[in-house]
């Protein structure tokens, strides 16, 4: 007989092992590795994974897979393979491993019902609740409180739970019709039809001439009322034919030929086309300043992947970047490009996804899960603005998108792009080292000048009496703009600052009751809310410590400075771009086509407007808050200060319009900031680099991030305290265990949090160690509510 081995869909550390199942003999032939099944666990049925199929000789007692969920595998052989190295290298379940390469629509849903067995009479209250049904769904038993109960008559054996899985991959269908007439008969039906069934008669008018082909019903004009008396006469047919959604339904793409790369970009792509060629697996780091044309160099390395029939991945940080982008690969490269980004509905990513998963598209671009894009064979993948911390996941699995490329560009043989003006320490420490392969672009393309930069010390401003937002050089810069109809940018630096409120008398800043940190203040609904645990309540008009009306918000939002703005300059046409105004469904797009369509003067905005945008009329950048993350408790404070500034800067000046940037600060005399101004990487990878092996922080170590949690901060220091006592002894000298203390921020949802950091070198025991930890928590924790996390290589700290 058959059997599957198979992982089901259930996330604890006693089922993280495959289970096997009989194959029925009807889906013998049928059931494959990768692919999703119903199975019988305990007393429900769950979704579960394929990994591999087995013969036997003798017949074991095994329970038989109720149905598969998939006609093809979900997962190929080279996916099934990357989920047995996300699960050793992130330490976490192989089911999560294997639905993080799905899209959410293919997640199951479970539902339980709750039914009478007839075996033992129902107490009158559960009666009540049935009135005469055989079967209610769980959520209204729930609601009617009644479920212990239900809990008491399932003992009984007077009902029973059933669980049913559901798939939430829904193909969306459109009602297609024809007419089974020939043209002549078609017209005499017509002319034989009762004068007063109307809309019949014009039904079938319609049909004239197009005879014999499937239309969309919605064409046809008529109701459905009318379509099914005609189909009942059988004067027409129907079926139901699939459609894909499509994200970029409506906007047109005009092609466009690939550019003449100039001397720099040539020797930058010769050594990539080689690997391409060669097919070999090779990490190339394209270090080329802000303008410089890496995106060219993006698009005719596909090319030529194209041209052998091969696939390729492009990576974009976060939504803000794909319009943009987006649009530059689909003119080149028409329907062969899928698009997979968080702005997506959940059927949209569907349907892209599967348009891959049939090889219809030969080019993904997204975001970071479009890592896991189910091609087969790939010959390039590339990773734009590498230094970007939304590469890497923040739960469960916590995988960072570069490893996972390069680990798939080894399977498959073929280069992987890390593309940045301004790339991660890591990254640039591993291409000197060797490891990765240094390209460089040193100037912009047509040897555009960088924008010049100004360092406005803002405790000058404040000493001279100018109590503004705006320094009186970037105010000037911003009225000459307007006067000469060139286009601002103006950049609030909000990472690590936010609006809060506070009392002028007493000081009092309102705290969220769950989580120790302050509420932030969201002026358009005048509410205090928490941005960890999502706690709201109305803003106070007076202090509830000292009742003084001296109760002000702190902090320069971005609605803030854009009302300050209209009161100096009440000409001026902005675009407001922050997550009030982005929240809908497309409007990044819309607002950035406005600003392309000149219909605005200054676009205002947080990090989203700060990478990727390419307009000709940007003149002038402004900076209102350079150093808002340099004072946060986070060893890359400084990298993230200098990456933000320079991309940024790098807005200005991209076209024959020469650029300026003002940037703003109150420690103009930080490392970071200066050499952000003149755009200069080196040296700021010298300095930083110096600061890093002072601290013993990556790249000269890796680190590892312990953290506990409990409701009682007691219990989880004891326990932070113990597993350090555990760990220590298992590591080499040379390992460096910090902790454990509290962490920066030290309670989230009522939830007391303790954290260790460990750095190493080399230490091949730590994983097995780590994991030993979660096991024993895992078993632990359930009975006594306590929680451990483990991040390798962790990004946040917090």
């Amino acid at each position: 007989m058959k059997i599957a081995s198979v992982i089901v869909d259930v996330a604890v550390m006693q089922t993280d092992r495959p289970f096997d199942y009989e194959i029925p003999p009807a889906w013998e032939d049928v059931i494959q590795p990768g692919m999703r099944v119903i199975v019988p666990f305990g007393p429900r049925h769950v979704q579960g994974f394929v990994l591999e199929i087995k013969e036997e000789q003798e017949s074991r007692k095994l329970k038989p897979i109720v149905e598969p969920m998939d006609i093809v595998p979900v997962l190929n052989k080279e996916l099934l393979s990357l989920a047995d190295w996300l699960t050793a290298e992130s330490l976490c379940f192989k089911i999560s491993a294997l639905q993080v390469m799905l899209p959410a629509a293919m997640k199951a849903k479970y539902s339980k019902q709750i039914r009478v067995t007839g075996f033992a009479p129902l107490s009158l209250s559960v009666q009540s609740l049935f009135n005469g049904r055989d079967e209610i769904a769980w959520e209204e038993a729930a609601e009617a409180g009644a479920l212990s109960e239900i809990r008491k008559e399932v003992k009984k054996g007077s009902l029973d739970v059933l669980y049913s899985v559901k798939s939430k991959g829904r193909k969306k269908t459109v009602r297609m019709v024809k007419c089974r007439l020939s043209e002549k008969l078609l017209n005499e039906t017509v002319q034989s039809m009762p004068k007063n069934a109307l809309k019949q008669v014009e039904a079938m008018q319609f049909f004239l001439g197009r005879t014999g082909e499937w239309i969309p019903l919605k064409e046809t004009g008529m109701s459905s009322a009318v379509a099914k008396a005609l189909i009942d006469k059988e004067l027409l047919e129907e079926k139901q034919e699939e459609m894909y959604r499509d994200p970029l339904a409506g906007r047109t793409f005009t092609p466009d030929t690939p550019l003449v790369l100039t001397d720099m970009q040539q020797a930058a792509i010769e050594p990539i086309l080689e690997k391409v060629k060669e097919e070999k697996a090779e990490t190339f780091l394209l270090h080329g300043v802000t303008g410089s044309g890496k995106t060219e160099i993006y698009l005719q390395s596909i090319s030529e992947v194209l041209k052998k029939g091969q696939e390729a991945i492009v990576l974009v940080p976060e939504i803000s970047l794909t319009p943009q982008m987006t649009d530059r690969f689909k003119q080149r490269f028409g329907n062969d490009v899928a698009v997979l980004h968080s702005g997506l509905s959940t059927g949209e990513k569907y349907d892209e996804w599967r348009k891959i998963s049939r090889k219809e598209v030969k080019v993904v671009v997204g975001a970071r899960s479009a890592v896991f894009a189910p091609f087969e064979n790939i010959g390039l993948i590339i990773i734009d603005e590498e230094h970007e911390t939304s590469y890497k996941q923040e739960e469960n699995p916590r995988y960072h998108a570069r490893d996972v490329a390069i680990w798939r560009a080894g399977f498959y043989g073929c280069p992987v792009i890390l593309g940045s003006a301004t790339p991660s320490l890591e990254s640039f420490a591993r291409a000197q080292k060797g490891v990765y392969t240094l390209l460089t672009l040193a100037e912009r393309v047509n040897d555009r000048p960088l924008p010049a930069v100004d360092i406005v010390d803002m405790r000058e401003e404040l000493r001279e009496g100018n109590r503004s937002m705006f320094s009186r050089n970037l105010f000037d810069k911003i009225k000459d703009r307007l006067e000469k109809g060139e286009q601002t940018v103006l950049f609030l630096n909000k990472r690590g600052y936010s609006s809060f409120i506070m009392c002028r008398d007493c000081g009092y800043v309102p705290e969220c009751p769950n989580c120790d940190v302050s509420m932030t203040y969201h002026r358009h609904r005048h509410q205090l809310k928490c941005h960890y645990c999502g706690h709201e309540e109305p803003s106070p008009n007076v202090c509830p410590e000292c009742t003084s009306e001296h109760i002000r918000h702190f902090g320069t939002g971005t609605q803030k400075v854009e009302e300050e703005l209209l009161k100096l300059l009440p000409e001026a046409r902005i675009i407001r771009m922050d997550v009030d105004t982005t929240g809908t469904k497309g409007a990044h797009e819309r607002l950035l086509k406005k600003f392309a369509q000149k219909e605005a003067d200054i676009l205002l905005g947080t990090q989203m407007i700060a990478k990727g945008l390419d307009f000709p009329d940007i003149t002038l950048v402004g900076v209102l808050s350079a150093d808002t993350m340099l004072h946060l408790p986070d060893f890359r404070a400084s990298e993230k200060t200098f990456q933000l500034l320079t991309q940024v800067s790098g807005r200005a000046g991209r076209h024959t319009l020469p650029g300026e940037v003002v940037i703003q600060t109150y420690t103009p005399e930080h490392y970071s900031i200066q050499l952000a101004a003149d755009q200069h990487y080196e040296s700021f990878y010298e300095q930083e680099m110096q600061m890093r092996k002072m601290g013993g922080y990556p790249p000269f170590y890796y680190l590892a991030l312990i953290t506990v949690s409990h409701e009682e901060a007691i219990m989880a220091s004891s326990e932070a305290n113990k597993i350090v006592m555990n760990i220590k002894p298992e590591l080499s000298p040379a390992a460096v265990v910090l902790g454990p203390v509290a962490s920066p921020i030290s309670r989230i949802n009522n939830r007391y949090r303790w954290q260790c950091l460990i750095k190493y070198k080399r230490e091949p025991k730590l994983g097995a160690v780590l994991k030993q930890v979660l096991e024993h928590y895992a078993k632990q924790g359930k009975s006594n509510g306590l929680m451990v996390s483990v991040d390798i290589h962790p990004y946040v700290l917090m």
